[in-house]
């Protein structure tokens, strides 16, 4: 076992998170995840409030143990499945791009906010707010990182701010987990990991292409969703990469985007414009069309495994994955790996 702030704060037997990543997490993912010691967190900006609620419980019906959720914070349905997760009492909320204005309401019932930043500056506003703990996203992550890598990142936030850290990007084996704890963090949080393993519902074709990849099979762009953001280097991605926008398709993915998640059209415009002003480098008024294709493609890969139309977000440490176990068995391994890392330095220390 190794005991950090994170696993004391959380009630969680390892420092391992499951990244809630949208169309990826899904209740009995997260629940394996919780059950194996770690802390699984289930993205529910893809559900309506109704089909939160739903999940949510579900995930309670397969686990005891403390479990998370991530919203993003801005656009339709953020305020009502914040408030279905209260009432609910997740343990944990999980946000981005947004101020969590909800903070003393969890609280209330015991639970915990974590904020998600990619930027140094970010941190301390984050703890000012109220939040128990952070996940610091570096340049190595997938999906939506910002320019600084977990290696410079961590030890900048690590200096500025006094609640536990949770370091995101590039991390898949244990001794990433040490170097992590190393840097000053508590715990890690691992999408691409978790994304490749048994329990995972993406789809067969994509493991087999990511097993196939090395660290330098990864496109970093905005093309693909809007944002910022990291994915498997296809066919389609390297499409993208060019710049190109089919307005036709973006129209016939928003209706798409706009059905699955129940909103009428001047909802749906105001969940583009506001994620388009959320941050601090937004990209014009194509963003909206951006989210749209971004989010059928993404769905092509996951449940169609189309590698000729479909892109998957993927971090840079999908080039040191070779294997495709069980949830359980990546904690395990992990951890087993990080223990022996750090006896090593510690002996190396003693040595001299």
């Amino acid at each position: 076992m190794i005991p950090t702030r994170l696993t004391k704060l959380l009630g969680i037997k390892h420092p391992i998170v499951l990244a809630g990543a949208n169309w990826l997490t899904y209740p009995e993912l997260v629940a394996e995840v919780s059950n194996a010691g770690g802390l699984g967190i289930l993205a529910v900006a893809q559900y309506t409030p109704e089909q939160a609620r739903e999940n949510i419980k579900q995930i309670k019906s397969l686990t005891k143990k403390p479990f998370g959720i991530n919203q993003i914070l801005v656009g339709p349905g953020a305020k009502e499945n914040i408030q279905i997760a209260i009432e609910e009492k997740v343990p944990i909320i999980n946000y981005s791009l947004g101020k969590p204005w909800f903070v003393d309401e969890v609280h209330k019932y015991g639970g915990k906010v974590v904020g998600t930043i990619a930027l140094s500056r970010h941190a301390l506003k984050a703890q000012e707010l109220g939040c128990d703990a952070l996940i610091i996203t570096g340049h190595e992550a997938a999906a939506h990182g910002a320019d600084a890598t977990s290696l410079v990142l961590i030890p900048i936030v690590a200096r500025l701010v006094k609640i536990p850290l949770i370091a995101a990007g590039g991390f898949y084996d244990g001794r990433g987990l040490a170097a992590a704890l190393a840097l000053g963090a508590d715990a890690i949080s691992m999408g691409t990991r978790f994304m490749l393993t048994k329990e995972s519902r993406l789809h067969e074709r994509f493991k087999e292409l990511c097993l196939k990849a090395s660290e330098a099979d990864t496109l970093y762009s905005s093309y693909f969703d809007g944002m910022d953001g990291r994915v498997l280097k296809t066919k389609q991605a390297s499409r993208m990469m060019k710049g190109r926008l089919s307005i036709t398709e973006a129209l016939g993915a928003a209706r798409m985007v706009k059905n699955m998640l129940n909103l009428s059209m001047p909802q749906f415009m105001q969940l583009g414009l506001a994620m388009m002003f959320a941050g601090e480098d937004s990209r014009g008024v194509m963003m909206l069309a951006r989210q749209s294709i971004g989010a059928k493609r993404h769905l092509l890969a996951i449940e169609q495994g189309d590698v000729d139309e479909g892109i998957i977000f993927a971090g840079q440490c999908v080039g040191g994955i070779n294997e495709i176990p069980t949830v359980t068995d990546v904690i395990k391994s992990i951890v087993k790996e990080a223990e022996a890392t750090m006896k090593s330095s510690v002996k190396l220390i003693k040595a001299k």
